[in-house]
C-alpha cells in the first residue's frame, strides 16, 4: 500500500496526522473558483473521463472502487452521487444507501451490513452513509447502542477508540485486497442547511424530502461536528483517505468530487487485458470462419 494517497495534492485531503479541524475546513468554494456554469462544464468533462475509465476498470478486473459519502442532512449526498455517476454504465456501479439498521443487522457486528455489500472487482461501489454512522450518529446518541446489546460502559473513550481501530483494520484489509477507497465528507454550513430545509418546506415538489427529525438533529450540530472531526482524524489514512469537500455550492462540490475520483483512477495504470499469442491465433481462425459464412 502507498505511503501517501494517490491524489495527495487536493486542498481537501484530510491529513493522517490528526491535525484536521472542522472549524478550519471550508464549506464554501474559494473566491477564485469559477462560476456555476463553468463548474457544470467541468463536471461533464469529468463524467466523460469516468465513463471511459470505468470500462477499463471492469475489463482490467484487478481493482474495485469504494466511494463513501457522509454528511449532515441536506448536504447533497444523493444528488452528488447521481450527478457524478450519471454517465457511467449502471452495470458497472453498485450503490447502497444505509438507513436505520434492521433487526437482522443489529444482531451482527457493526461492520457486517456494509461488508455484505462491498463492490466486486471491476466495479464502482457507492455507500450513501456507511459504517461511519456507528461513530457519528451513534456517538452523538449512544443510547442507539442499546439495540445492539452494547454500551460504552465506564470507559467511553476506550469504546470509541476500539471502533475507530476496527474501521482502520477493515479498510486496510480492503486496500490490501485491491479495493480503492475514497471517502468524501460533504461539508455543508449550518446556515446553508437551514436554507435547504426551508426550501423543502416552501416548495411543494420538495416536501417529500423533509423529515421533522432532521430539524431536531440540528440541535446536536456541535456534537456532530466534533464526531466528524474525531472520525476523520482517526481514519483518514493513505490507503483510505478522507476528503472534506465544501458543500455550500453543489456545482463546485460535484466537480471537486468527480475530479478526485477521475484522477485516482487515472493513476492506477488501468489497462485492457492483452491477448496471448494462442488467443490471437484462435481469434484469427474464428475471424476467417465468420468472414467465410456467406462466401
Amino acid at each position: 500500500m502507498s505511503k501517501k494517497p494517490i491524489v495527495d495534492d487536493s486542498p481537501y485531503l484530510v491529513p493522517d496526522d490528526g491535525s484536521f479541524r472542522v472549524d478550519k475546513a471550508r464549506t464554501a468554494p474559494p473566491k477564485s473558483a469559477a462560476d456555476d456554469d463553468v463548474q457544470k462544464d467541468r463536471l461533464r468533462d469529468e463524467i466523460a473521463k469516468l465513463d471511459d475509465l470505468q470500462k477499463i476498470l471492469f475489463a482490467h478486473d484487478h481493482h474495485s472502487v469504494l466511494l463513501v459519502f457522509q454528511a449532515m442532512d441536506a448536504a447533497g449526498k444523493d444528488s452528488t452521487i447521481r450527478a457524478v455517476l450519471s454517465g457511467v454504465n449502471p452495470a458497472g456501479c453498485q450503490v447502497h444507501a444505509f438507513k436505520r439498521p434492521s433487526l437482522e443487522e443489529l444482531d451482527h457486528d457493526f461492520l457486517w451490513r456494509t461488508a455484505c455489500r462491498l463492490p466486486e472487482r471491476g466495479r464502482i461501489g457507492v455507500f450513501n452513509r456507511s459504517y461511519y454512522e456507528e461513530v457519528l450518529a451513534v456517538k452523538v446518541h449512544p443510547n442507539f447502542l442499546d439495540a445492539q446489546g452494547l454500551s460504552t460502559g465506564k470507559h467511553p473513550k476506550k469504546f470509541w477508540k476500539q471502533r475507530y481501530a476496527s474501521i482502520r483494520d477493515h479498510e486496510r484489509h480492503l486496500a490490501r485486497n485491491g479495493t480503492v477507497l475514497l471517502k468524501f465528507w460533504l461539508n455543508v454550513s449550518r446556515e446553508e442547511q437551514r436554507q435547504r430545509f426551508l426550501a423543502r418546506l416552501n416548495e411543494p415538489e420538495k416536501n417529500w424530502k423533509f423529515e421533522a427529525a432532521d430539524v431536531a438533529e440540528r440541535e446536536h450540530w456541535d456534537d456532530y461536528m466534533q464526531a466528524y472531526e474525531d472520525a476523520l482524524n482517526e481514519t483518514s489514512r493513505p490507503w483510505a483517505p478522507w476528503y472534506a469537500i465544501p458543500a455550500d455550492s453543489k456545482p463546485y462540490m460535484r466537480a471537486a468530487v468527480a475530479d478526485i475520483i477521475v484522477r485516482t483512477l487515472e493513476r492506477l495504470n488501468l489497462q485492457y487485458p492483452v491477448s496471448s499469442d494462442e488467443q490471437l491465433a484462435q481469434f484469427a481462425e474464428l475471424r476467417k470462419r465468420l468472414e467465410s459464412e456467406f462466401n
